[in-house]
């Protein structure tokens, strides 16, 4: 199957990504996901497996503990979702995408296997298979693997992972009833194993308990184990002291921006050095950390004015880019928004957290799946608010008129959804 072929085979898949579905915890299964991948020949099982689960910060953490690994001299696989802008963004090895050509014959092997075997995969159990048999196939030492969804029945959790990270607990849809923190909780420490060591960055102790009664060897918690020291904003990043249970790495630079992105870099240095069960040297933390790169999180792709593209698509992450705005750079022009999401997620709450209220203008598109709500609802919310907005549906079209009414000193932040970060960003290409 060539690379067009699959991604027709993908777009005939049911896609919760793309659904109303997307975020809910009942009626979902690992059954068919364990038949298939037992149907391959379990290629899961033929290398080392660090997993990663949590609301806000799972993309970094990937990035960041693969890069660590890699400095290591091991073969790193890592696999993240959403993409952007192609589904083999979210499949690398050692930093590299993984090829359209390879892409397109790993999705003809698995359309193969569900096809003998009479069974009707999603778009993500297909596209999760195929990176866990590329992985296998190119002899990877370890992969990085991304939850897609909560955890406990992800498509992903047909893995044995050594170690089991989870970022934080928060809201990331407005679906949940009750102490939804305490249930999100408990799907996300599905992916703890038994004899695993689990990296821990939830620092609400009730929610820290939840994991430490999973089965496992060790747990590392940020505070008493792990976590950064002497933080200071720096030229192109932050620099701080990373310290974990293994070690100090004193005066360390992070090229990506905000501070929130400290918690995550820390994160993964603790992950890494629980992979290995020692320190790292100080000089694989400095290229790891000074190198690594997340596209669509606060990702400068213009100069005067200011552009940002950033995947914030909650409350939390909002008020994040918020803050890296304010702490990193400081603008002192005007604000400009250009704003998108899909349905099951909290405007008012995100819309908040940008501070769109404090907006020159909040140019409100559509973002471009079948999720994606209106640009007009989008509007009426910022301006309950107070905002000034307007409603462009297209979002090419919303960014240029964003950037119409920007001048040089301004800022334009490009946020809401990775589908509007990802249509933003083949708009831009088409413009050059």
């Amino acid at each position: 199957m060539d690379y067009g072929a699959a991604l027709d085979h993908l777009d005939n898949l049911i896609n919760y990504e793309s659904t109303p579905r997307a975020g809910r915890i009942h009626g979902l299964s690992l059954q068919s996901m364990q038949g298939l991948a037992s149907a391959m020949g379990d290629p899961q099982h033929r290398y080392r497996v660090i997993h990663v689960t949590g609301t806000n910060g799972k993309g970094s953490t990937v990035r960041v503990t693969a890069r660590l690994l890699q400095e290591m001299g091991l073969r790193v696989g890592a696999y993240t979702s959403p993409h952007l802008v192609a589904p083999t963004e979210r499949i690398s090895v050692d930093s590299e995408p993984m090829d359209p050509e390879a892409f397109g014959a790993a999705i003809g092997d698995v359309a193969r296997f569900t096809d003998h075997m009479q069974m009707r995969a999603t778009w993500f159990e297909t596209v999760t298979a195929a990176a866990m048999q590329h992985f296998a196939d190119v002899a990877v030492d370890v992969a990085v693997i991304e939850v897609g969804m909560l955890g406990r029945f992800d498509a992903t959790n047909v893995v044995d992972a050594e170690v089991a990270v989870i970022t934080n607990v928060g809201r990331d849809h407005t679906d949940g009833v009750g102490d939804w923190r305490l249930a999100v909780a408990h799907e996300k420490a599905g992916i703890v194993k038994p004899g695993s060591t689990v990296v821990c960055g939830e620092t609400d102790p009730r929610l820290r308990g939840v994991f430490r009664a999973e089965p496992h060897a060790a747990m590392l918690e940020r505070g008493p184990d792990f976590g950064t020291e002497r933080e200071r904003l720096a030229i192109g990043g932050w620099v701080a002291d990373f310290v974990t249970p293994y070690g100090r790495h004193s005066d360390s630079l992070m090229s990506l921006h905000g501070r929130h992105q400290l918690d995550n870099a820390s994160l993964a240095v603790a992950t890494a050095e629980a992979f290995f069960e020692a320190r790292l040297p100080d000089d694989v933390v400095d290229e790891a950390l000074a190198g690594v790169r997340v596209p669509g999180r606060f990702e400068i792709v213009g100069r005067e004015p200011l552009v940002v593209l950033d995947g914030a698509h909650n409350p939390d992450g909002a008020r994040a880019a918020t803050a890296t705005l304010n702490d990193d750079f400081a603008p002192s022009g005007r604000r400009f928004l250009v704003v998108g999401m899909q349905s099951g997620r909290d405007i008012s709450g995100v819309l908040q957290g940008l501070e769109a209220d404090r907006t020159e203008r909040v140019v409100c598109c559509t973002a471009p799946t079948a999720r994606g709500i209106p640009a007009t609802e989008v509007a009426a919310a910022a301006a309950s608010l107070g905002a000034a907005s307007e409603a462009v549906d297209d979002v090419g079209a919303a960014l240029d008129r964003a950037l119409e009414l920007a001048g040089p000193a301004d800022v334009v932040t490009v946020t809401g959804s990775f589908t509007v970060i990802g249509a933003a960003k083949t708009a831009l290409a088409e413009r050059r």
